[in-house]
């Protein structure tokens, strides 16, 4: 078990990758607070990984909200002792042409994305440095962290903003032992992707078949989804990893669809 005591966070575990992520490192024996909008879904998650024989405690957070995400996590303390590992993980997405963007839309998205990455980052940092056992912080980005799509202004500048935050992180974080890195994943067929594809469809004016085919999957090497599973098992690597070796660095997942 590779993570075996360790205590993770994970925003927007309710879920999509989030939840993949919250099963496989309970597998490798770490102790998981599913935090989640939906507490009530975020509850049936941690009972799922206590009744398969792991630990979870289930906290509601908007991660918008200074006052639940300081709430979420002296909670999370509380409950396990501390925070090891945080993951970033909670998003929505958005389709809008830029001259049609709302503005409330945009500052949405960056309060999901960026605010929430930015709380979120705070206050487990205060309980590591608290505890001084070091930790990792992972950061949910996106092969838009790298590159841009017609129609994700306010989602392609949150993930390039993800990247500028843990390379700070990283640096600031390395004199207590605390890793900043990101995950970036192609698409991953989750709610929120399927969400997009008769949106992009509409956009373009395309078939649904055409937006999976030749938007979203034309540039892998071999024409697939990345999955769930992909990412939970990078998230396993990167918590793991025994060193300050790898940190400030971003982790592209995505069947070549960008490489670096």
């Amino acid at each position: 078990m590779q993570l075996k005591d360790k205590v993770a966070l994970i925003t927007g575990a309710a879920s999509g990758i989030g939840k993949e992520m919250a099963i496989e490192y309970a597998k490798q024996g770490a102790k998981i607070v599913i935090a989640d909008l939906a507490l009530d879904a975020a509850s049936k998650t941690a009972d799922e990984i206590r009744q398969a024989g792991g630990e979870a405690f289930a906290v509601a957070m908007d991660v918008s909200s200074e006052e639940q995400v300081d709430k979420g996590v002296a909670d999370a303390v509380a409950h396990f002792g501390g925070i090891d590992i945080l993951i970033s993980n909670a998003g929505i997405q958005i389709i809008s042409p830029v001259v049609d963007y709302a503005f409330d839309q945009w500052k949405k998205m960056l309060a999901i994305h960026m605010d929430g990455a930015f709380l979120t980052t705070r206050a487990c940092m205060r309980a590591m440095i608290e505890k001084g056992r070091g930790g990792a912080i992972i950061y949910m980005g996106s092969v838009h962290s790298h590159e841009g799509s017609p129609f994700k202004s306010a989602y392609v500048a949150a993930k390039h903003g993800l990247v500028g935050l843990a390379k700070v992180v990283a640096k600031e974080g390395a004199k207590d032992g605390i890793r900043a890195n990101v995950i970036c994943p192609g698409f991953v067929r989750t709610p929120l992707v399927d969400k997009q594809i008769p949106e992009q469809a509409a956009q373009l004016n395309i078939s649904e078949e055409d937006v999976i085919k030749k938007v979203m999957l034309k540039d892998t090497i071999d024409g697939e989804f990345t999955t769930t599973q992909d990412v939970a098992q990078t998230a396993v690597f990167l918590a793991a990893f025994p060193s300050n070796a790898l940190s400030g660095q971003s982790i592209v997942v995505s069947h070549g669809w960008h490489m670096q």
